[in-house]
This record gives C-alpha cells, structure tokens and sequence, in this order.
C-alpha cells in the first residue's frame, strides 16, 4: 500500500488497475486514462509535465456556487486535508473541505470490463447540504497512436446517445470500412438506492468547456442544469459527462457510483 499526502510530486506518482483487458492508470492528482485492449477509452498525452487527462468528478454546491473534484485534478483546488492512496484492491481518494469529507474509490471488476467510482460524501455540519456531481471525460474509443497524430480527424467518428431509461450516456465509433466492428462505450451515474434525482447529460466538449477554456474552468455550470442530448449526435469534440444533485442530511453520509464499460 502507498499513501500520498500531497498531490504535488517531482513527477506523477501512479496506480495501475486492470483485469488484463481493461486498464485504469490513476496518478496521486487525480489524472490518468482508460484503455480497453489496444484501444483509448479516453484521451491522454504522455507528457511527466502536465497530468490534465482522465476521468473527473466536480462537486458543486448551489448555494455558494463554490466547486471542486475530486481529486486535485482538474480544478486544482486545495483541501484543508488530502490523501492519494493505492492498495491492491484499488485506488482511493480522501479529501477535506470544510466540513464536508469527500471519500473516491476506484476500482476495476475482475470480471466484466467495467470500471466503477464510487463517491461517499459525508457532511460534518449541522445543516443539509445539496451537492451536485459532474462526471467528465473526453471520449476517443480508438488506437492511441491515431488519436495523437490526427485528434480533430478521430473525433468526427465518434457518435453519442443519451439513454433517459436507464439513464446513461452511449458512445460508439462509426465503423470506417465495411468489415471494421464498432467498439462502444456506456456511462451511468447512479445514487443510493431509494434517492430521488434527475440525471442530466452533456456529450459536447465545446459546450461544456468553452472556447479557450481548460477543464479546471469550465464554461458550463456543473450541476443537473446541463443540456440533455436523447437523439445519437456527432460533435467536434465528443466528451461524456453526467450530473446530478444529492441531498447530504446533517452529520450523516451518501454515496453515488459512476460506471463506465467497453
């Protein structure tokens, strides 16, 4: 088992987790990628000097209009207490801010190609607190190489469908040939059983971010206000990212999952 206190490191301190299929690489930030046999799940550059890809969760706080993740990454916001720690059945996250304990762990099942998030929060005060959950990740489902040298080009294959029945979002890559088998991936959000919410969604990466923005400051408010696309779209840069508010009773804890599989 490894423990980091800090999520500042001369260079990426990193977790593997995998079922020889599907891999998760999770760094002591907060960043890394997936990858489902020899193709990207989410996009990644090889660069030691930036950690700014992976899969993110934002928290938000309707009241204050005060937001975070987390992990350190992507919106670099400090905690009053943080831990990265990595053991062999996963990776976990602990972070204090105020008086609510955000609690992540990461996991890959041995069995099916799916990976799992599972986000306790706990709220130490003495009042109730609505706190609302944005999934987010830029979606690639191709040969990492191709990805790199042709990022605008691969993104155009990319397809997106919002399914409200379930609810979760569905990506595919529209074959390029006729004999080329299109590979998929579905993303789900889901609370604790019994909670009461909306799930909302956004698959368009200009929309969410913005022009000129970064993922540490996205243009779009985090939070269920999110546009819900239902109908299967194509955009210029295709991105999967769910929300949802959750009611944290005083001195009590809840929890939500997000889970994605290829």
């Amino acid at each position: 088992m490894r423990i980091f206190d800090s999520p500042a490191s001369i260079a990426p301190q990193v977790k593997l987790l995998s079922n020889g299929r599907y891999q998760v690489v999770i760094s002591n930030a907060g960043g890394g990628y997936s990858r489902w046999r020899d193709l990207a799940v989410t996009r990644w550059r090889e660069d030691a000097t930036r950690d700014c890809w992976g899969t993110f969760i934002y928290l938000r706080e309707p009241a204050t209009g005060e937001f975070w993740s987390t992990g350190f990454r992507p919106t670099l916001h400090p905690a009053e207490s943080y831990k990265a720690i990595f053991s062999h059945a996963g990776a976990e996250f602990r972070l204090q801010k105020g008086d609510l304990e955000i609690h992540t762990q990461i996991c890959v099942s041995p069995e099916n190609d799916v990976e799992l998030r599972r986000v306790t929060l706990t709220n130490h005060s003495r009042v109730r607190r609505s706190i609302e959950l944005t999934s987010y990740a830029e979606v690639v489902l191709a040969v990492p190489g191709a990805d790199a040298a042709h990022p605008v080009f691969s993104n155009l294959f990319v397809q997106t469908e919002f399914v409200r029945t379930n609810p979760a979002v569905l990506c595919n890559r529209r074959p390029r040939s006729e004999g080329e088998k299109a590979p998929w991936l579905f993303h789900l959000m889901v609370g604790e059983v019994g909670a009461e919410d909306t799930i909302s969604c956004e698959t368009d990466r200009a929309r969410f971010i913005g022009r000129g923005r970064t993922p540490a400051r996205p243009a779009l408010p985090v939070g269920p206000t999110a546009a819900t696309q239902e109908r299967p779209s194509c955009t210029a840069a295709a991105i999967v990212s769910s929300s949802a508010a959750t009611m944290v009773p005083p001195v009590d804890a809840t929890a939500r999952t997000i889970a994605s599989q290829s």
